[in-house]
């Protein structure tokens, strides 16, 4: 008897890849006989090579998805694995093509509703409808279900309760003691509508030092120029750490993670990585919103820090220049919310 073998695209931002994990996850619990292979970036693979016994991937090269030839050359590899149905998580025009050649050889296709007309109408400046979208978990396991794969979604972390082997990191992180609380900081996103000024930022991390010296505070960030601003706050705090300057990828990033009592992240990858691993997230919004679907897993919108403005939110990715020229939707959030969020989360 054949056994079923699924092939899930999901290729875009670290995000967006990441917010597959805990549909991925629970396919794999509930389905213990299906194999399950997920077609994505490279940087993707730290996700999944030790998710479930049941899970496979492959990267797709950037060769491979630059033009039709290889695309085509791309396809003819993944046929050779013998699928039995593809699900389709991105629905852009790569993603859609390898759904053509698989539809027309007869396989089993879905592809994910990105229910474009709610979003629309939640960034409308003339008719805007504050409602809630389905998330990004809900559409992926819509997909598995339309496949005949009904999933409840059942994720908790990439690791155990005691969070990820530190031993692996540089000796700079050192132990975590009894005592210390661990806080993270990832100031970056790739738009400024999407970004917290970093002369507030530095205010909340002042606000989170003062008085506090078990506290130690790891900023995260990948750019060089992104790493040059850490070095600079944390050559004028030293109780912060510019963590992504002494870790070796995402692996380790993501064990780190694991580690924090409360990660302080945008809109933006890290509080998504963060929700992988269990660790709390008090998340920082401006163009964008909660509502439309993004929220990192088993987050609360009560650590959501926002304010309330007419134009809110305005984009649903955060790539529009701000209506208002200023972008009071982040300007406007005082540092002290932020400060109160984080010590309500730690308790």
């Amino acid at each position: 008897m054949k056994t079923d073998h699924i092939l899930i695209i999901r290729f875009s931002a670290m995000g967006d890849v990441a917010m597959t994990v805990p549909v991925v996850y629970s396919l794999a619990m509930q389905y213990p006989h299906l194999r399950i292979t997920v077609l994505s970036k490279p940087f993707a693979r730290a996700f999944y090579e030790d998710l479930a016994p049941n899970v496979g991937f492959m990267e797709a090269s950037t060769d491979e998805m630059g033009n039709i030839k290889g695309l085509n050359e791309l396809y003819r590899r993944l046929t050779a694995k013998k699928f039995t149905a593809i699900a389709d998580f991105h629905d852009v025009l790569r993603s859609k093509y390898l759904r053509l050649r698989f539809n027309v050889d007869q396989f089993r296709v879905e592809h994910i509703d990105k229910h474009r007309k709610g979003k629309r109408m939640l960034v409308s400046q003339q008719a805007k409808q504050l409602v809630q979208q389905p998330t990004s978990f809900q559409n992926y396991a819509d997909v598995l279900a339309r496949l005949g794969y009904h999933v409840t979604l059942n994720f908790k972390s990439l690791f155990g309760p005691e969070g990820g082997d530190l031993s692996q990191l540089s000796t700079a992180i050192g132990t975590k003691e009894a005592d210390t609380q661990w806080i993270g900081i990832a100031p970056f996103a790739a738009h400024r509508g999407k970004v917290y000024p970093m002369a507030h930022m530095r205010r909340v991390i002042e606000l989170l030092t003062q008085g506090h010296a078990a506290r130690r505070l790891f900023l995260f960030g990948g750019g060089s120029e992104e790493r040059a601003m850490l070095d600079d706050i944390h050559s004028a705090n030293p109780q912060c750490v510019n963590a992504s300057a002494m870790l070796n990828g995402l692996s380790q990033e993501l064990i780190l993670m694991s580690h924090l009592d409360v990660m302080l992240s945008m809109d933006s990858a890290n509080m998504h990585l963060a929700s992988l691993v269990g660790t709390p997230v008090v998340s920082v919004w401006g163009a964008t919103h909660p509502y439309a679907g993004f929220m990192g897993w088993n987050q609360s919108a009560d650590s959501a820090v926002q304010v309330d403005l007419p134009c809110r939110p305005c984009s649903i990715y955060g790539n529009r220049p701000c209506l208002r020229g200023d972008y009071a939707c982040m300007n406007n959030i005082r540092p002290e919310d932020i400060v109160r969020k984080i010590e309500a989360v730690m308790g």
